[in-house]
């Protein structure tokens, strides 16, 4: 078993009085969570994306941005998509990167994770990418990192996965832009889902017109309305006049349990199909975080359909992950050179 030394969820009142993701200057210096940042910290990421691509999407080759930087994939759950486009946007940035695979690793045979950051930090990295099944895992890390690094969340529990919410920000934004007149329907696995979180988070500090949850009532409580959003168990309805249609992934374990009868019946009432998209504006656009359960959350010609952005996410995910390394390390830099400067004037002084 993976011991994590008290590994819990963030103490929002807590982060809200002292945001370790802050600089001093109240700059970015690690991407732990979407909640609490506020919307120029958000745009900031997506014009800085925007630069990273051309006119049709595709990420800019090489830039010497990270050069001399190590950037440690710390991947405590299989993820081939999740860490593959931190590397591509790693090596993009002209980082070296070290995947560590947890599983077979020392950590599987007793060591604590914080033994593992502090032999890490030993061979010299600069930025932990990490994704965790525990929730809070990367507010841990980032709680004990020496100053020169960085940390960036791929994911922790069902608590939050910012940069997936942050590339689904980016492709709405490419396709619909202004946020203000937008309906936005979520549907799925709310309750489980640290993509959903995150997304509501987003939508709401971009000021996003409508957001709206759907899902059977085992997986959307009323107490989702805490999030921000209006919660319907109508999918149908709740698609009329959308432009934004977002599927979660269901897991399988959701429906072996008392959560869901079956599959076939979740999606008889909340399958993403071509009849039921045109209940939504005829421009709407079809997105999903993937990997996509077709035939139970969404219909195979919907998926691979005009509608669909599946794959500009993906896509998009890349640039958005240079995006929030490069600022985060640029913000770093900028620090510690400022603190430098002012050891240096106070030994002058």
């Amino acid at each position: 078993m993976i011991q994590t030394d008290r590994i819990q969820k963030p103490d929002i009142m807590q982060t809200a009085q002292r945001d370790i993701q802050l600089t001093e200057s109240g700059e970015l210096k690690h991407f732990l969570s979407i909640e609490g940042l506020s919307r120029d910290k958000l745009l900031e990421i997506l014009d800085t994306a925007d630069q990273l691509v051309d006119v049709n999407g595709k990420t800019t080759n090489k830039l010497p941005l990270l050069r001399g930087k190590t950037v440690a994939n710390l991947f405590f759950e299989n993820s081939t998509r999740t860490r593959t486009t931190f590397e591509l946007a790693a090596k993009r940035l002209s980082a070296d990167v070290l995947n560590i695979n947890v599983n077979v690793s020392a950590v599987s045979k007793g060591e604590t994770l914080l033994d593992t950051l502090r032999n890490l930090q030993a061979m010299q990295c600069d930025m932990f990418v990490v994704r965790h099944a525990s929730s809070g895992a990367a507010h841990f890390i980032a709680r004990h990192v020496e100053p020169h690094i960085s940390v960036i969340n791929a994911g922790d529990g069902q608590h939050s996965h910012p940069t997936q919410a942050m590339l689904d920000m980016f492709a709405i934004r490419r396709n619909k832009g202004d946020f203000s007149k937008l309906k936005v329907v979520i549907v799925g696995d709310i309750l489980h889902s640290r993509v959903a979180r995150s997304q509501i988070h987003a939508l709401n500090i971009l000021g996003t017109g409508s957001v709206t949850a759907v899902g059977p009532k085992t997986l959307l409580p009323d107490q989702v309305r805490e999030l921000g959003v209006q919660i319907r168990h109508d999918l149908d309805g709740a698609l009329v006049g959308a432009d934004v249609v977002i599927g979660l992934r269901l897991q399988k374990e959701r429906m072996r349990s008392a959560l869901l009868s079956s599959e076939d019946e979740y999606y008889r009432s909340f399958g993403l199909t071509e009849r039921r998209m045109k209940l939504a504006k005829p421009d709407a656009i079809v997105m999903h975080p993937g990997p996509t359960n077709r035939g139970v959350e969404i219909e195979a010609s919907v998926a691979d359909g005009p509608q669909s952005i599946i794959l500009e996410q993906v896509t998009g995910g890349i640039a958005v992950r240079m995006a929030i390394m490069s600022i985060t390390m640029g913000n770093i830099e900028k620090q510690l050179n400022k603190s430098k400067s002012q050891m240096h004037d106070d030994q002058a002084g």
